[in-house]
Order: structure tokens, then sequence, then C-alpha cells
């Protein structure tokens, strides 16, 4: 959720532009100085604006993207980062997931200073 100061300054010098797939709004000043930002749905985490958005948002691009339809057949949907979340991803051996490791092989020799 946005603070109040930054709701107030939406509703009173933002234009919205559009909105992605998670829901954020994406805005720019209505008085033409060119200042774009992005009100979250949710928790506000940078990582959640797809790759395109993100481009209009540091002016790389002035074309606003309409839908993650817009992709390439090689391109994968945006998936922000989940680190530090239940979804993260997790190997064998993780703590959380009962911490069996496979034994280890004897392949490994430890480096010396002396050798």
């Amino acid at each position: 959720m946005a603070h109040i100061g930054t709701r107030f300054f939406t509703w009173r010098n933002g234009k919205q532009v559009g909105e992605d797939q998670f829901g954020n709004r994406y805005y720019e000043d209505r008085r033409g100085t060119g200042r774009r930002w992005v009100v979250y749905k949710g928790i506000v985490e940078g990582s959640k604006v797809p790759s395109q958005w993100n481009a209009w948002l540091h002016h790389t691009t002035d074309a606003t993207p309409q839908s993650a339809q817009d992709l390439r057949e090689w391109e994968k949907l945006h998936q922000p980062n989940l680190t530090g979340t239940p979804h993260a991803y997790r190997p064998a051996g993780h703590v959380t997931k009962g911490a069996r490791r496979a034994a280890a092989t004897g392949d490994y020799e430890a480096w010396s200073p002396e050798g």
C-alpha cells in the first residue's frame, strides 16, 4: 500500500497510464514534467515490476506496455524475487527440507598455502 503522501501526490499530480499483471499501477505527471512512478499493489517490492514497465519507468522507451501478451516466444512471464518467502527455491539438503545431503565422495582436496 502506498503511504498517504504518495496517494495524495498521485491523486493531485498523476495520470494513470497503465497497470501490469500484478495489479501495480503506473503514472506520469500530468503537468508534463516527465516524472514517472509506480504504485505497488500489496508489498512494495521493486522486483515486482516487469521489464517492459521498468524500461518505461526509466525512460528507456516512451511506449507503454499494454499487456504481458506482448512477449516473444522465447520470453518467460515475469516473476518477482521470491527470496525470503515460502515460495523461494530451496535445494535438496536445505535445513527446511530435512537437511539431508548426499555423502561426500572424497574427490575434494583442501587448499593449503604451503602446497
